[in-house]
């Protein structure tokens, strides 16, 4: 308002000196001056005023937002094999309460790690399995729990944070306000899933002769919902940033987009059940391939009653059934692969559906020997890993075989 104000006092200024200067032939150059720049002004001015506004949200900012989105589901993945890790290392019950900002910082002090150290004692995994642990043996576990604690905090503050911002800049259309939304909703319940799963394992089982561990429903509902979170976060992201390819909507495209997504869930359902074999540590109990125990089928496969039971709680059945599911996802990823090579599709699919199939392979033999070599850490990590990379390229996938939005 005051630059206005002032503009206005010189434009007037400048014509009261114009027209004073009409009447005086004293300096032709300064009155010639003075109107050309009275007149220039007000061009710049009405120049100003019509040129329209910049609407948001619009290419840019979808560029933006995907690509914000594309970062979000990078932390996510690195949450998932961070927890994996912490599984794997058997450190995931080394925290044994919950404090949003207080267990941020980690004990300082020979006093505040006796104090932390004593309260883990109290609990069933040091009773039972870890008794004869020392104070730097806790330390690691300690560190690995808070590390993934630590880093999910920061995907919390990697999804609130720019949804403030980008809110209040209009970036988001109406629809994708719905989706942060739930996107940022499910990430505060990821947060108290993963609390809750922690307390299954804190809990005295008098009844149970098993080594403590966390309960692997909760385990397996935790890892699905971080599964979940990255598969909507990434195919947001890839819908805003990979255009959508202009196919013919032939009988064979449709036949391929099914079989596309038919091998996408499978490849989910058995990244989803090898957290049944983490939760029951499965891998350890028939250490041979392809036949377990030299029998396709073993003994025990049944033994639980009621039956259902077993395809949930008997560690032999929940490896059977990750094998099953394994061989299934390769078999249906080679498929897709043989069915897409009769089609015309772009060559950006092409390479989609390539790669797919080269860590369709690369991952079955992790699996295997993971399995062979009795689960060490560094290859169970790699295996859980290559389970994301390979549900990300069937998005990537899927993403490729859209349909052209009407």
């Amino acid at each position: 308002m005051l630059l206005s104000s002032l503009r206005t006092t010189i434009f007037c200024g400048c014509r009261c000196a114009g027209k004073g200067f009409q009447h005086s032939n004293r300096s032709p150059q300064l009155r010639q001056w003075l109107v050309r720049r009275n007149c220039s002004t007000f061009t710049v001015e009405s120049a100003a005023r019509s040129q329209p506004a910049v609407a948001v949200p619009n290419a840019a900012t979808n560029r933006i937002v995907g690509r914000w989105l594309l970062g979000c589901s990078g932390l996510v993945v690195g949450a998932i094999v961070l927890g994996g890790v912490t599984r794997l290392t058997e450190s995931g019950l080394s925290m044994v309460d919950w404090h949003l900002v207080k267990e941020m910082k980690p004990p300082q002090s020979e006093e505040e790690w006796q104090a932390e150290f004593s309260k883990y004692q109290q609990f069933p995994e040091f009773k039972i399995l870890n008794h004869k642990m020392t104070l730097p043996e806790f330390k690691f576990i300690f560190y690995m729990e808070w590390g993934h604690r630590m880093w999910g905090r920061l995907v919390g503050l990697a999804y609130i944070l720019p949804t403030i911002y980008f809110w209040r800049k209009g970036y988001f259309s109406r629809s994708m306000k719905g989706k942060v939304l739930g996107l940022c909703g499910f990430v505060f319940f990821q947060g108290l899933l993963g609390w809750y799963m922690v307390k299954s394992g804190l809990e005295e089982k008098p009844e149970s002769y098993d080594v403590p561990r966390v309960s692997q429903y909760r385990l397996t509902a935790h890892l699905g919902s971080a599964l979940l979170l990255y598969v909507a976060s990434l195919w947001t992201g890839l819908t805003m940033l990979l255009p959508a390819q202009n196919l013919a909507e032939t009988k064979r495209l449709i036949q391929l987009r099914r079989f596309a997504k038919g091998t996408g869930g499978l490849v989910f359902l058995t990244a989803l059940s090898g957290a049944f074999v983490a939760g029951l540590d499965a891998g350890l109990v028939y250490n041979s391939f392809p036949k377990m125990a030299d029998r396709w089928i073993p003994d025990d496969l049944l033994a639980f009653s009621p039956a259902i039971n077993n395809f949930f709680e008997n560690p032999t059945t929940v490896q059977f059934d990750h094998r099953i599911l394994g061989i299934s996802s390769v078999a249906a990823v080679t498929g897709l692969y043989l069915f897409s090579r009769r089609m015309r599709i772009p060559n950006r699919a092409k390479v989609a559906i390539s790669l797919l199939a080269a860590m369709a392979y690369t991952q079955v033999a992790l699996g295997i020997c993971t399995l062979l070599l009795y689960v060490p850490t560094p290859l169970a990590a790699t295996h859980q890993s290559g389970s994301v990379a390979l549900l990300s390229i069937a998005i990537w996938v899927l993403a490729e075989l859209r349909k052209m939005p009407k």
